[in-house]
């Protein structure tokens, strides 16, 4: 079942993130309100990048592509 909330935490994070100019470039964020156990296992994954200081996390490319990935799994349309 843990795999299943982390799955879909991914796909939330992904389905609610924004564009943020951090003045070198863009990068997808979304906020972290989602459980800390699921946000420390998908940045320990590198599938996002997570401040303790921040209320945002960063969507890394290999969390983008997995949470387009997990979409079509779960047949679910967004972004």
């Amino acid at each position: 079942m843990k795999d299943q909330i982390d799955e879909l935490t991914l796909m939330l994070l992904y389905l609610t993130s924004f564009k943020d100019d951090y003045g070198l470039g863009e990068a997808q964020r979304s906020w972290k309100g989602y459980p800390f156990e699921s946000l420390n296992e998908l940045s320990e994954n590198k599938l996002i990048v997570d401040s303790r200081r921040s209320k945002s996390v960063y969507l890394t490319d290999e969390g983008i592509e997995e949470a387009k990935r997990l979409m079509k799994k779960y047949h679910i349309n967004g972004q």
